[in-house]
Order: C-alpha cells, then structure tokens, then sequence
C-alpha cells in the first residue's frame, strides 16, 4: 500500500482528492494538511511514500516544503500540483529536485499513476511543461530594469518610477526601451506581458 501525504488548502479540493484516492486499491491517505508549515511534522509523524502538495500553500509555499522533506526525510517523494504551469515554476521545482510536477486539471486517474511512478523511482513531469520550461531562456533583463518594469507594472509612470529610484525621467525612459527591446516586445504594455508570463515580475 502506498501512503500518501496531502497538502492543499482548499478543503473541497483536498476532499475530492481524499476521496478519488481512495478509490484506488494500492492508495491510502494517510495524512492531510492545509498549510504548507504543517506538512514537515506531519510528515515526520505518518513517515509518507509520497507528499503530493500543492504549490500555492499558506505559511510555506510548496517548493519549499518539498525541499525540506528531502533533507529530512530523503526516502519520501515529492509530487507538486499547480493550476500554473508556467516556465520559471517549472524549472524551480526541478530545481528542488521534486520527483513530479503537475498541472490540477489533469485527469484523476494521472494523478493515481503519477504517485505511482514517483513511489517506483520515476520523475514525473507533463510533457508538455517540461518542454515549456526547456525552450524558456533565464530572464535576460538586469536586476534595475526588473525594478523599473515592476513600478511600470504597477502603473507608475516615467517620473514617479524617476522620484522612487532617484534617476531622471529620460534614464528611466531609455531603460524601459531597453526592456522593450531585450523582450523582443511590441511596446511597455508587451513586456509586462511577456515578464508576467515568464514568472519574472
């Protein structure tokens, strides 16, 4: 029998999921939890083959999470559920060296193989957002231009961002062309787009 660590935080969410599991013959849910702080302890006291965690938790984010269940408990597997799959998420959960990554609409029965899978030794990553994160180049803007298309962002123009960071209104100007340009972007509007969409702002 596979025991199983759940954490998410949305207690219909995890219900439905407690539930499909338990449909499963070689499944049990042994444990679940709604914080990202709660999964360390629990998973010390029940020792899971798999945690399967949602990324976006309370109190610690599940990267995180599955990162120090690796160090402390090396033999348990690590699964990530995510409604995001984007790029720079991707490639920080490999970093972090989860056994499996996956997006919550997949179907119930991927999950069940999915947990399998990692429980066997297997990495498990959608296909199609590992190709994503493959084909995503590192974000090629400096860390001043990030700043200044973050105010940009939030809706500050050329001579607040210039009051806020101390630079004049034309500096702050050539740097947003500059962004524009590294980004291969239309205008300012499509490189927010574009640095939102890759997880840089």
């Amino acid at each position: 029998m596979i025991k199983v660590l759940l954490a998410e935080d949305v207690h219909m969410v995890r219900g439905a999921l407690i539930a499909l599991l338990g449909l499963e013959p070689d499944i049990e849910v042994v444990a679940d939890v709604a914080s990202g702080d709660e999964i360390l302890p629990t998973a010390h006291k029940h020792r899971p083959d798999v945690a399967v965690i949602d990324i976006d938790l309370p109190g610690k984010d599940g990267l995180t999470a599955a990162t120090e269940i690796h160090e402390a408990l090396p033999d348990c597997r690590t699964l990530i559920l995510t409604s995001l799959g984007r790029p720079a998420t991707v490639r920080r959960a490999l970093a972090a060296r989860v056994n499996g990554f996956m997006l919550k609409d997949a179907p119930a029965d991927k999950l069940a193989n999915a947990i399998r899978d990692v429980t066997a030794g297997r990495r498990v990553v959608d296909s199609q957002l590992a190709l994503t994160a493959w084909d995503t180049a590192d974000c090629p803007l400096t860390r001043r231009e990030l700043e200044i298309l973050r105010l940009a962002a939030a809706g500050h123009n050329a001579a607040d961002i210039a009051a806020q960071l101390f630079l004049s209104p034309g500096t702050v100007r050539n740097y947003l062309t500059t962004v524009v340009n590294k980004l291969n972007a239309r205008n300012r509007v499509d490189a927010i787009r574009i640095a939102r969409e890759s997880d840089w702002l």
